[in-house]
């Protein structure tokens, strides 16, 4: 499967899977503001928030992946390699289009679905629902090996976190994005090594 191929797959099968969360929740009446829909959606708090946490969060990233590459046990980094383009339009793609979506679907479900919208409509712990949510989310990450299922439940777990100090969705939607886009564009697009070997956090 071409690369071309493989992101207008990413692209369908979240967009039609964030469609069919967005639908779940009309149908079953939850409130905006359960899913972190509240407002103003934008706001240079927000904003601050996403954009600080998304870069500590990549940060983390690579440090967690130099300990595990100088522990031997590095991540699988197969799926990111093969989402990489190759000409201009692709990268205008993947960083415009397919992380923007994948960022949005994710933190719908994981964030907003399964802890801001269970949490009101069920006598939930809201610590529970953190802890519930990010192993799953490390679990849906598992086709970066077990070491990347880890790190990534470890993301989802401090994504889960920002969420429920902020209420915001926007806000995790944009740290979300920053990790996943500065994973890209400074390992694949400009090709910086880490410090220590190489690897991948979620």
């Amino acid at each position: 499967m071409s690369t071309g191929t493989l992101l207008a797959n990413v692209a369908l099968t979240q967009g039609l899977f964030g469609a069919g969360v967005l639908l779940a929740a009309v149908y079953f009446e939850v409130p905006l503001a359960a899913l972190g829909l509240t407002e103003p959606l934008l706001s240079a708090e927000t904003i601050l928030f996403g954009v600080g946490g998304g870069v500590v969060l990549w940060l983390g990233n690579e440090v967690a992946a130099g300990a595990a590459d100088a522990a031997g046990v590095g991540y699988d980094e197969s799926v990111r390699s093969m989402l990489t383009p190759d000409s201009t339009g692709g990268w205008v793609i993947l960083l415009g289009v397919i992380l923007p979506t994948i960022a949005v679907v994710e933190e719908l479900l994981f964030r907003g679905a399964a802890i801001g919208a269970m949490a009101v409509g069920f006598d939930v712990p809201v610590a529970l629902l953190v802890v519930v949510s990010s192993v799953a989310f490390g679990g849906a990450h598992g086709a970066q090996g077990r070491i990347g299922a880890v790190v990534a439940t470890t993301l989802g777990l401090v994504l889960a976190v920002m969420f429920v100090l902020s209420g915001s969705l926007l806000v995790v939607i944009i740290a979300h994005y920053l990790v996943n886009a500065l994973e890209f564009v400074v390992h694949e697009g400009v090709a910086v090594e880490r410090p220590v070997g190489r690897g991948r956090f979620g």
